[in-house]
């Protein structure tokens, strides 16, 4: 059935059909056609989206050509928070903002930095180890003409090599000496922010010892002059929030270095964030605590200017501290042992996460094994850079690790090998000075080992001449020899009774004995038979073994020459045969007596501090710093200055006195509560044969003196570049203390000693009475 509906105005008919008249063919074409259509408009729509969502991703490279998926990357480091110093750690402490941003990414809790700052960030932005850089020891100081190597490329200079719009906010301290140091000549676009270790947060100033200060805030490579009285964090926060608003998401990816001075020393929060914190009775602690919590607002609003100017999406946000916290001022890394300047967990272990919707697998925590040194092979290889460019990296690339799950590719970490930071006890000279020097005692053992006045300067001399560290990279593995009487040439018999005559003082057998414990313990355990006798190994030289029978058996003869000559006339004559040709023939047995059996070369001096992580074990030699539990109760009112506390500085335990050897099982022993040095000393051989592979790739430490040029007074009271770019390798080697040093220190008055001595006696008293 027909209807006709005539238009308006004369046109022509419409004519409609009746579906009811319709046949099943036509209507069933009809709905077919109809859906073709409504699904051609939906995959159009979708198409338009997804255009639309990679142009956002397309990102343009220096050389014109377009990249898909280089995602944003935001690297925020933090100065000295410790690992009970955030709320998914410590309760106590309000950071939503990170508990959140963690919650909701990967919670790095195998994650490790160095004990300092500059080593920290000499690895973030090289990807290498402190022995391959030079800066194995301490921190660069602001007028130490010292720097990142100009021949090594940077993690910056990668990146935007791939494209990257590279920038760099707050805290720089590695060096900044010649204008080739400062961070945009390293790869940073822009650099806003300082260039030392620790600035007044309010004031910008920053001082290295008494009448040496300066201001110090620059803006790329000019100073920022009128920023007084903006707090640093803050002022941090906002010009980062600036380069993400200025960023244009179809240009190119972004890279931001957000490293905020806080929570370092100075203690200074502004007094709206104590408040909340008003119920902690230790001072310095309810400060600092506010300083975090001013890092986790800088941390919200970072965030909440990625969401607002479109980069969330696409962006990675790793947030890492540089090192262990500082328990003396306020800081905590309970109930890891150690502080910041330590090698001990509580100094290395570090706080970090990662956040990004790009993660695949989200909300967990990783114990998978990671390093700072990680991030440079990481962030290249996600930014889709060139990572075989970059010759000699000891990070491995972990973005699988993180992102999926997958087993990290690192099994071994080296915090650090420093031959200028050796293993020293205190003795008093003649004149009651407290002097160092190495010990040459059993490591494993807490055995004090008095040495006669007589034979001080003796001992000196061979600690002097035979316990020197090698700096100069061989291709063979270097060879630490422990101050040990040489092995002289047997001599006839005859000439030995000549030797012990009456008239011969006595030798004590201290002179020897902890020398070949300590070898014979630390390097070359023998097995004990069931006669309680060392089976013979056949790794010793005839020779030795044979030169040190005879000097046992004179030194065991020399006492009973003590008695007149007519007593002794008869006996010694026969029993030093005797015993001289028992010895001999023991000695070339293969079994003389556990105490005399020589070591062969060692694998390593242990007086040198080093650490090493290989799997499960930790293995640490020489003096790896302050090694106690702080609790927040027991944290002393009396901190030193900042640059006092990069070093530990306080007297160990007497349960620590003469050990430098410690072994760790961190898995099951994260605490580092028990001791295995003793129990297992295979996998001490085994750690110290990979710190002697390590060594053998190390570059000599820099560590130049103080140059008076830097001095601010001379640069309108600012710090910045002083020397000219021809003097680069200016200084070789290594700063050492001369004589003079010594003698101008010997020249004190007593009452300025006593004073001294009585201030450290009240201070002690103090800190065992609180």
């Amino acid at each position: 059935m027909r209807r006709t509906i005539r238009s308006r105005g004369g046109e022509e008919p419409f004519t409609s059909i009746d579906p009811s008249s319709r046949s099943p063919a036509v209507t069933m074409q009809a709905a077919v056609t109809v859906l073709i259509v409504l699904l051609s408009l939906d995959f159009l729509s979708a198409q338009s989206k997804s255009d639309l969502r990679n142009n956002s991703n397309v990102q343009t490279g220096e050389t014109g050509q377009k990249t898909k998926n280089q995602p944003h990357i935001i690297f925020i480091l933090i100065d000295d928070q410790g690992y009970n110093d955030i709320g998914y750690h410590n309760p106590t402490i309000k950071t939503p903002t990170l508990d959140k941003l963690a919650a909701e990414g990967v919670i790095l809790e195998n994650y490790y930095v160095q004990p300092i700052c500059t080593p920290s960030r000499s690895q973030l932005i090289t990807g290498r180890y402190q022995i391959h850089t030079g800066l194995q020891h301490s921190i660069i100081r602001p007028r130490q003409p010292s720097c990142l190597p100009s021949h090594m490329d940077t993690l910056p200079e990668r990146l935007r090599e791939a494209g990257y719009s590279t920038h760099m906010v707050g805290k720089w301290h590695l060096g900044f000496y010649r204008k080739a140091c400062l961070p945009t000549r390293k790869g940073f676009d822009t650099f806003f922010g300082s260039l030392t270790g620790s600035v007044d947060y309010y004031s910008y100033r920053s001082c290295d010892g008494p009448g040496l200060c300066g201001y110090d805030l620059h803006d790329n490579e000019r100073v920022a002059w009128g920023q007084k009285g903006k707090y640093s964090t803050m002022l941090f926060t906002q010009r980062a929030r600036k380069i993400l608003e200025s960023h244009n998401l179809t240009d190119k990816p972004l890279f931001l270095l957000l490293s905020l001075q806080a929570v370092h020393t100075p203690l200074q929060p502004p007094k709206s964030y104590i408040y909340p914190y008003r119920d902690m009775t230790n001072v310095a602690r309810r400060k600092f605590a506010a300083m975090v919590s001013t890092v986790d607002e800088a941390v919200r609003n970072i965030t909440y200017a990625l969401r607002k100017y479109g980069h969330y999406r696409n962006s990675v946000i790793i947030y890492s501290t540089d090192n262990g916290a500082q328990p003396f001022t306020g800081g905590s890394n309970w109930p890891l042992r150690g502080r910041k300047g330590t090698y001990w967990e509580g100094g290395i272990r570090g706080v970090a996460f990662v956040h990004s919707p790009l993660l695949k697998r989200r909300r967990r925590v990783s114990k998978a094994l990671l390093h700072i040194t990680d991030w440079f092979p990481t962030l290249v290889g996600l930014a889709g850079g060139n990572i075989s460019q970059s010759q000699g990296l000891d990070g491995f690339d972990v973005w699988p690790t993180i992102s999926e799950g997958k087993e990290s590719p690192r099994k071994e970490i080296l915090h650090n090998i420093d031959p200028l930071h050796k293993y020293l006890t205190e003795t008093k000279s003649s004149d009651d000075k407290p002097t160092k020097k190495a010990a040459a005692v059993s490591p494993t053992k807490g055995a004090t080992f008095k040495k006669p006045k007589k034979q001080k300067k003796v001992v000196k001399q061979k600690l002097n001449k035979k316990s020197r560290f090698k700096l100069k990279a061989t291709k063979k593995p270097q060879i630490f020899t422990q101050p040990a009487t040489k092995s002289k040439k047997s001599k006839p018999v005859s000439k030995l009774k000549q030797r012990s005559g009456p008239k011969s003082k006595p030798a004590p057998e201290s002179k020897t004995k902890p020398q070949f414990q300590h070898q014979r313990i630390l390097y070359n355990k023998p097995k004990i038979q069931s006669s309680g006798t060392p089976s013979a190994s056949g790794a010793f030289n005839h020779k030795s073994k044979r030169t040190t029978s005879q000097n046992h058996n004179l030194s065991q003869s020399r006492p009973a020459q003590n008695k007149s000559n007519k007593q002794l006339k008869e006996q010694f004559k026969l029993k030093s045969k005797q015993m001289f040709l028992q010895n001999q023939n023991i000695s070339q047995s293969g079994s003389p007596t556990p105490r005399l059996q020589p070591a062969p070369p060692p694998l390593w001096d242990t007086s040198v501090q080093a650490a090493i992580r290989v799997g499960d074990w930790k293995l640490l030699t020489g003096d790896p710093g302050h090694g106690d539990w702080v609790p927040l109760q027991m944290l002393p009112t009396l901190p030193g200055r900042w640059w006092n506390l990069e070093r530990s500085s306080a007297p160990r335990y007497k349960s620590f006195a003469h050990k430098n050897v410690w072994l760790f099982n961190i898995t099951s022993d994260p605490f580092e509560r028990q001791d295995l040095a003793d129990q297992r000393p295979d996998v001490v051989q085994q750690l110290l044969a990979r710190l002697a592979y390590y060594n053998q790739t190390a570059v000599p430490v820099y560590f130049p003196p103080d140059d008076p040029r830097a001095n601010p007074s001379r640069h309108g009271e600012t710090w910045v570049p002083w020397a000219d770019e021809e003097e680069e390798g200016k200084y070789q080697g290594v700063y050492k203390k001369g004589k003079n040093a010594k003698k101008k220190r010997k020249k004190k008055c007593q009452l300025c000693k006593l004073k001294s001595f009585f201030l450290k006696l009240n201070t002690g008293m103090m800190s065992n009475g609180i």
